[in-house]
């Protein structure tokens, strides 16, 4: 286990040092800081004082040193947009990303996993048939036009649910959440159902087929004429080998739901990183976009982690080889 986990966490390290890489590249070589900072009306000497206070007077790779060391520390500069440090900017919209991630994967899991379950044992009956349609129908519609249909039906027509925004917060800290709020937890349905209606059928379709692959080999064949109960097979013997393929891409989508969640944040207007960047995007905010590629990258380097354990755990000839 240490030696497998060591292996992961050193090919973590290479993938965020390259990371590292790339976002420094955007400052070096997009845009010109110090025009940012100080715009076109700054005399040269303010600009040359500028550009030497900032480091940027010294050799490439002194300055890649640089960058990652204050990288570590959490430390990407003044956010040219925002005028204020982009750690602490980024950090006031992570709980709200967070927050709608993790409730789009309680949705997409928690729903996809029995429905793929009951459409691959249940294969041919007209509940399988419905959702088989349904979840063609969840993969091909873009996001942003189900956020539109939800806020036509549930907001314009309807009134129930909010529009936009993420409702009253409480903070704890310098950590802010929704879920201690009844308007928190009602601006947050419309989001989450949009954000994780594409993982959802997802991982219906992909269960399903796995289901359906399981069910036909030898050792169920045999446990069925040993007289196993259904229920044991289904459950203790099929569903858990069914998961191993599954738990490999159930990391890479939960993943995506952080770093893709840019669409439905901005159709609902939602405080999170993924506003952020796209209003960063249009400003040309190098030092933001830079900070948001790290922690993405981040992110995925974390979530892959566990999911190399979870990995670890569930198939036993991982740990024999």
């Amino acid at each position: 286990m240490l030696r497998f986990l060591s292996t992961r966490l050193w090919n973590g390290l290479l993938v965020m040092i390259g990371v590292s890489f790339i976002s420094f590249l955007l400052f070096s070589y997009i845009g010109d800081p110090v025009n940012n900072l100080l715009g076109e009306t700054a005399t040269l000497a303010q600009k040359e004082a500028l550009r030497a206070a900032l480091g940027l007077d010294q050799s490439l790779i002194v300055r890649f040193f640089n960058y990652l060391g204050l990288a570590v520390r959490g430390e990407f500069g003044i956010s040219y947009r925002n005028l204020e440090p982009v750690g602490q900017l980024l950090m006031s919209r992570v709980p709200a990303t967070l927050e709608l991630s993790l409730c789009a994967a309680v949705l997409a899991l928690g729903l996809g996993i029995p429905m793929g379950v009951y459409a691959g044992i249940k294969r041919n009956s007209w509940l399988a048939h419905t959702m088989q349609v349904v979840s063609l129908i969840g993969i091909s519609v873009p996001s942003f036009l189900t956020g539109i249909i939800l806020i036509l039906i549930f907001s314009v027509e309807l009134n129930w649910l909010p529009a936009f925004g993420r409702g009253d917060v409480v903070h704890l800290g310098s950590w802010s959440t929704g879920f201690l709020t009844a308007s928190g937890w009602k601006s947050l349905v419309m989001p989450s159902i949009t954000l994780a209606l594409f993982q959802l059928t997802l991982f219906m379709r992909l269960v399903r087929s796995e289901m359906m692959e399981v069910l036909r080999t030898d050792y169920i064949k045999f446990a069925r004429a040993r007289g196993v109960a259904d229920r044991s097979i289904y459950f203790r013997h099929a569903l858990k080998n069914t998961l191993i393929p599954v738990i490999t891409v159930a990391g890479l989508q939960l993943g995506s739901l952080i770093a893709f969640s840019i669409i439905t944040e901005t159709v609902f207007q939602w405080p999170g990183m993924g506003l952020l960047i796209i209003q960063a995007i249009t400003f040309g905010d190098i030092p933001v976009i830079a900070a948001y590629l790290m922690l993405i990258a981040l992110l995925f380097v974390i979530i892959n982690a566990i999911v190399d354990l979870l990995y670890f755990q569930v198939d036993p000839r991982v740990r024999i080889a």
